[in-house]
């Protein structure tokens, strides 16, 4: 699990916050997205596609100039499908301050070159915590799977 492991990390600036100061929510669901792409494809070693944003809930406001550091990895994986978890956080970069402000977790497909969902490896929990989020992954996907079931 760790080999997928992805950090990005943003400045806000201007063009990236409203007249409030607060950076627009698109701007971390972008940042988000990406990060979690490439959990993906270094877990399964080629192209993903993003299939599903479980809910994103904006905890505390990310304020122009703050440091955005977005934190990725695979937690789950089926036989063409991997959940990536996603933690964001912020930092006031003059006091180092951090803030815990979403979480959430993205559904990717792995695509093979004929454009067709690809099987991927198992994934390999190495610590205590990798097999806490790995079960609570299974959980996830089995609500999801009994509400679509239920549609």
């Amino acid at each position: 699990m760790s080999d997928s492991r992805s950090t990005m990390t943003e400045l806000i600036m201007p063009n990236m916050a409203n007249n409030l100061g607060n950076v627009f929510g698109g701007v971390i669901l972008s940042l988000i997205d990406r990060v979690a792409a490439v959990a993906a494809i270094r877990h399964s070693n080629g192209p993903c596609v993003t299939v599903s944003i479980d809910q994103v809930e904006f905890r505390e406001p990310i304020h122009l100039g703050e440091l955005v550091m977005a934190h990725a990895c695979v937690v789950y994986v089926g036989r063409t499908s991997m959940d990536v978890g996603v933690r964001v956080e912020a930092e006031n970069i003059v006091t180092g301050e951090r803030r815990h402000t979403n979480s959430c977790y993205l559904t990717f497909v792995a695509i093979g070159s004929d454009e067709r969902p690809r099987p991927v490896p198992p994934i390999v929990p190495g610590t205590d915590e990798e097999r806490r989020w790995k079960e609570a992954a299974q959980r996830r996907r089995a609500r999801r799977d009994e509400l679509r079931d239920s549609e």
